[in-house]
């Protein structure tokens, strides 16, 4: 699907309103729940060691590059080649905690405090497949990427991401402060209640996407700098 529809600014919402809420919200949440985020680093240093924090080239709005923070969920094990693990033998019992209540993503709200995120809006994808995306795929770009979005809350796991990708072009020509109010509001209710939110840790499954559509050269895949989303 080709589109050359460019993003327009609507309201004062969007223009203005939206990246206020996000510093305030976040501010807010890194001040009053500091405590939360010591702790966290505290056991994440005596589950793996230093460093804390994961950090990720992403791709932002216009399609420029910032680095992610996550707190680490894997080990950075090796064989004896010197090679890392596979991603199931490196996840620790307290990374699979932390991922399942998406603790991890905690330290994503400096990303939105500093401005290369919101708290909604599609989630950003690796540097890597930058070149790959159509027209239409590289609108979701349009936009700062979220810690949350449409496709998060709309969809199910193993969703196609032809889906993901419309989904992701539908949130970019219909922002207003309801919607995200219900994506944040879904969120936490999935989060908390297990039901139906889209796993954020299938950038992996891209690949596919990409080969069927002829746009990623065989023997090119995702390169995560040792852990995957």
């Amino acid at each position: 699907m080709e589109s050359t529809k460019k993003h327009q600014v609507k309201g004062p919402y969007e223009a203005f309103f939206k990246r206020l809420i996000d510093v305030t919200a976040t501010g807010l949440v890194l001040v009053l729940f500091f405590w939360v985020y010591l702790i966290l680093a505290l056991l994440v240093r005596i589950d793996l060691g230093s460093p804390v924090f994961f950090t990720q080239d992403r791709v932002g709005k216009d399609g420029k590059t910032f680095k992610m923070y996550k707190f680490r969920s894997m080990s950075n094990q090796t064989d004896e080649n010197g090679e890392l693990l596979p991603d199931r033998l490196r996840l620790t019992k307290f990374g699979k905690f932390i991922r399942a209540t998406s603790l991890d993503e905690l330290p994503e709200l400096i990303n939105i405090f500093k401005g290369d995120m919101s708290l909604v809006g599609p989630r950003p994808l690796l540097v890597s497949y930058l070149e790959y995306y159509n027209s239409f795929e590289m609108r979701r770009h349009e936009v700062r990427p979220g810690l949350t979005g449409l496709t998060q809350v709309k969809g199910r796991r193993g969703i196609p991401w032809k889906q993901k990708f419309e989904q992701d072009v539908e949130y970019v020509d219909n922002i207003t402060f309801l919607m995200d109010a219900k994506i944040v509001f879904m969120t936490i209710k999935e989060v908390f209640t297990g039901e139906g939110v889209e796993n954020f840790k299938e950038n992996q499954w891209i690949r596919t996407y990409f080969n069927e559509h002829g746009e990623l050269r065989a023997g090119e895949g995702e390169q995560t700098g040792g852990q995957s989303e």
